[in-house]
């Protein structure tokens, strides 16, 4: 399976806050939001990721862009991710079913058992407006990479 491509419509899917609520494709309207799958919580790669990520929030929302983690970690070990790194990015769940919602955006890595690393960018009309898959898990995603796909989504 291959990420989900620009021009398409955001499945159906459902995840979980950090508290426990529902988060589905309807919280993703009227906004531009970067889903940002990632494999685990307090991995190396995730950990730099996510701090990268953070220094950037400032730029990223000047440009009117919601970023959100996704794995399939439970929501217990996302916040306590959170909270350890100091990070703001508000985290979602895809760990029951696992990985349920990844697999609709193609970001799922089945040999592992485990959300693959990609990013995909919404619009505020739930249309997926540039997406990225990783060459493989490991494989960290420059924050350089979301802001020539944001330019790219734009042009």
């Amino acid at each position: 399976m291959s990420i989900i491509a620009a021009g398409t419509q955001v499945p159906d899917f459902s995840l979980a806050t950090a508290d426990g609520e529902g988060f589905t494709q309807a919280d993703l309207q009227g906004k531009t939001t970067l889903l940002v799958f990632y494999p685990f919580a307090f991995s190396p790669v995730c950990t730099d990721q996510f701090q990268i990520y953070e220094e950037a929030l400032p730029e990223l929302s000047a440009q009117g862009v919601t970023v959100y983690g996704v794995s399939t970690d439970a929501t217990d070990s996302q916040q306590a991710f959170k909270e350890k790194l100091g990070v703001s990015i508000q985290q979602l769940s895809d760990f029951e079913p696992k990985g349920e919602s990844a697999r609709k955006f193609g970001a799922y890595f089945e040999p592992g058992g485990m959300t693959d690393r990609a990013l995909v960018l919404v619009g505020p009309d739930g249309v997926v407006r540039w997406s990225h898959l990783a060459a493989n898990p490991g494989e960290l995603p420059g924050v350089n990479l979301i802001f020539d796909g944001l330019a790219a989504s734009a042009a």
